[in-house]
């Protein structure tokens, strides 16, 4: 059989679903290898959106994204997505095409050495060199991308390698090994739980990463502990529990960071440095830690380890449970969620034109109830959600985080409903993030699926200008003309609504969401209290 043949049905092995990208001279033996295959090929518009769509994808399902593009600049355009999965631990194998090895020893047309250029972001990272190699190597790829932490793998197939005749057969796939903390370790840390007074848990992605939602509100229930959750860890417990003390990762004193200033005990519970370094939630370093993650902690001046757990985290917590006692919930806890819930929605009902990004985040929650998927654009409109919008499940708002790449919204949501196609889901852009990647409506017209895109239009960089302001105290370089947007989604034959007043925003949302088809909300935002927020925080004092 032809090399390319075994390759497909290598990734058919594998479950493949779906594969992002686009199709290029140098990969066309694989493109025809995948006629026939129940393997469906989603052609994108830019290689970047492939691999945007490839890491989240990924990281709803847990299975391995996939995404192709030809060599020099096809591969070039996959990198900040493949950037993105590698620093934010989603599950992604990058395909790239390649110069037949005849000519890669020299100055050739579009060769350049992508294997080196992907070195820095990815796991592992192999070209082809004998196609009778193709069962093992894809193999590895897909068992070294879901590895915990998972992230990106790169395979490089020469245009002369897929055309070779070549025998072999897909390696079978083999249950993952699950690791669990030393049981000497558990008991180490229950004791250091047990004598502490006002433990805090700080969750982050390696909680949904590693199946331990459950496992980590049944421990906090019955251990009377409260939570803290990073971005990407959004929705461990639904905003109404008594427990949640909602999210950290502004760069700032914010208000919930009131409760590691209180606390005598850190639990790290799935925690990734790349989220939210130690120094801004411990910046005295005071507060020891207890760290529960797949792999042993970072070392970090702020982050004064004392006992490690290392394996799987809903094994450790379910262990951890069985050592620790049931504390009385610290005194403290209720009245900052309460000053938390207060600062939290005190302008959700504010009216106004342009309207302010607080009623947009709070009518946006009505109108989901809970249920809708919210893929986050990078952009000032990215902290305002950070902060202010919290989901009621895990994995339903998803934020780009390590890696913090402008034009995820609308590849992401793409990916997202082809993930849960019964599922609503809503990309939310700033206007800079979506002319990035917002032709990509064309992809998502193409394949029938309906999603809601909600831009934040202020026809400027408006984070950068929120940098500037404080920086500064003035802004330079970050306007630019935005096109009309009804009339951009007119152009591709999709709704357009336009939100001038807050009081146009909640009906346009009610409107848009049960619809089947895409629907484009663009909304005059104000960003007014950017700087306002950014003093507010800068001042924090712990009251309680």
């Amino acid at each position: 059989m032809k090399a390319s043949d075994l390759f497909v049905q290598c990734l058919e092995n594998e479950g493949v679903e779906y594969i992002f990208g686009i199709p290029g001279e140098e990969n066309t033996d694989l493109i025809d290898s995948l006629i026939g295959s129940n393997i469906e090929f989603i052609v994108v518009h830019h290689e970047q959106a492939a691999a945007f769509m490839a890491d989240i994808y990924g990281r709803l399902t847990g299975k391995v994204g996939v995404c192709l593009a030809t060599l020099g600049p096809g591969a070039t355009n996959l990198l900040t997505g493949i950037g993105y999965a590698y620093l934010d631990h989603a599950p992604v194998v990058a395909i790239t095409g390649q110069a037949g090895l005849e000519r890669i020893h020299k100055e050739s047309h579009q060769y350049v050495d992508i294997i080196g250029v992907f070195k820095e972001v990815t796991k592992w990272n192999q070209q082809i060199r004998v196609p009778h190699t193709i069962p093992e190597i894809i193999r590895k790829a897909f068992k070294t991308a879901v590895l915990e932490k998972p992230g990106a793998v790169h395979i490089e197939l020469p245009e002369d390698i897929a055309m070779m005749d070549t025998e072999g057969e897909p390696l079978p796939v083999t249950p993952l090994p699950i690791s669990r903390p030393a049981e000497s370790a558990i008991k180490q840390a229950a004791e250091a739980i047990n004598r502490s007074k006002r433990p805090i848990i700080l969750a982050g992605n390696g909680v949904i990463r590693d199946g331990a939602v459950e496992s980590l509100r049944a421990f906090a229930e019955a251990k009377n502990i409260p939570v803290v959750n990073t971005f990407m860890a959004k929705g461990v417990l639904p905003s109404d529990h008594p427990l949640t003390l909602y999210t950290v990762g502004m760069q700032a004193k914010d208000y919930v960071l009131c409760g590691f200033d209180l606390a005598d005990l850190i639990i790290t519970v799935g925690y990734d440095f790349v989220e939210y370094l130690p120094k801004y939630w411990n910046d005295e370093a005071m507060n020891p830690i207890i760290h529960l993650d797949s792999l042993p902690a970072e070392v970090d001046a702020f982050y004064p380890v004392q006992v490690e757990l290392v394996g799987n985290v809903k094994e450790g917590l379910d262990e951890l449970s069985t050592y620790v006692e049931k504390k009385e919930l610290w005194e403290k806890v209720k009245q900052l969620k309460s000053q938390l819930d207060e600062k939290l929605h005190a302008k959700d009902t504010i009216s106004g034109s342009p309207v302010k990004p607080q009623r947009i985040l709070a009518d946006l929650k009505k109108a989901e109830k809970g249920e809708a998927i919210v893929i986050s654009d990078v952009g000032a409109h990215k902290l305002w959600i950070a902060r202010m919008f919290q989901p009621e499940k895990p994995n339903h708002t998803i934020i780009s985080n390590g890696w913090a790449s402008m034009g995820i919204a609308v590849p992401g949501a793409i990916a997202a409903k082809l993930a849960n196609p019964d599922k609503p889901v809503i990309a939310v852009t700033g206007d800079g993030g979506f002319l990035m990647n917002g032709v990509e409506i064309a992809t998502a017209k193409r394949l029938g699926l309906a999603i809601v895109i909600i831009i934040f239009h202020d026809s400027k960089f408006g984070l950068i200008e929120w940098k500037q302001l404080n920086k500064f105290n003035r802004s330079n370089e970050i306007e630019f003309t935005d096109p009309d947007f009804l009339e951009f989604a007119k152009s591709f034959d999709v709704q357009g609504i336009k939100v001038k007043h807050s009081d146009e925003l909640l009906p346009a949302l009610e409107k848009a969401m049960p619809s089947e088809e895409i629907v484009i909300i663009d909304v005059d935002v104000d960003y007014s209290e950017n700087v306002e927020l950014s003093k507010t925080l800068g001042n924090y004092i712990c009251k309680l």
